[in-house]
């Protein structure tokens, strides 16, 4: 299982948010590329970029920052946030993304996302499974849809797509400990998925749960940037 660190941008900078909501934005560091060379040098290899910017404005927006992180580091970047269309898609990859995840637009517009699959491969497009309860989340996570997340993953997987990143909001940021019900569920109706589990991480305890759950990756955000999980908790688990 792989530990995957988040950085969320928003305004260029990294933030974390609590729950989703915006209005509780705590600055981290004002350039995201020296956090992710910090990431790097204490043994990360993959770093999950988010652009809330974008998420929030429907359109890609940060895609500077993630050209100088991809620019500058060896991290393989998988990104997301307000994936909207095959412009989009273009700008992400060129700009030095080597997966990108696809959340609202699989509601939105499933027809473009599956295209999406088609020409580039199920292995670059990540699906975007978030939930609230276990209905799926979209458009920042300010609305939640009808779809309940193990049909609507297993049609996807039926698709073509490989992976599956599904984030509980009501455990994103909160550092409570993450939805492991929820992911023993979908790992056991699910078993061909590959699983990274993200949202209310808040100890190596945590990580070793989810671990025994037989997920293949873990996001971490606020439990990093607050201490709970250390740097050289990261390395040693790597090594």
């Amino acid at each position: 299982m792989i530990i995957i660190p988040a950085i969320d941008m928003i305004d260029g900078a990294c933030v974390r948010l609590t729950k989703g909501k915006y209005d509780t934005k705590k600055v981290y560091s004002k350039d995201p590329l020296d956090m992710a060379k910090t990431f790097e040098d204490h043994g990360v290899t993959r770093l999950h970029l988010v652009d809330l910017d974008g998420a929030k404005g429907g359109h890609i927006v940060n895609y500077k920052t993630l050209e100088r992180i991809a620019g500058h580091t060896s991290l393989v970047i998988d990104f997301g946030g307000g994936l909207k269309s095959s412009e989009d898609l273009r700008i992400a990859f060129e700009s030095g993304a080597q997966m990108v995840t696809g959340g609202s637009i699989a509601i939105q517009k499933p027809d473009e996302l599956e295209r999406w699959i088609i020409t580039y491969g199920g292995d670059k497009i990540i699906l975007g499974a978030d939930v609230k309860g276990e209905s799926i989340a979209i458009q920042g996570w300010t609305e939640t849809s009808s779809q309940q997340v193990v049909p609507f993953v297993q049609d996807w997987l039926n698709r073509g797509i490989v992976q599956v990143i599904t984030t509980d909001v009501a455990k994103d940021g909160a550092m409570e400990g993450p939805s492991i019900e929820l992911y023993r569920k979908m790992m056991k109706e699910l078993p061909a998925m590959d699983l990274i589990a993200s949202g209310g991480v808040s100890s190596m305890e945590d990580l070793q749960k989810l671990k025994e759950i037989g997920v293949s990756g873990v996001i971490v955000g606020k439990a990093l940037y607050e201490g709970a999980i250390s740097l050289k908790d990261i390395e040693r688990w790597e090594g």
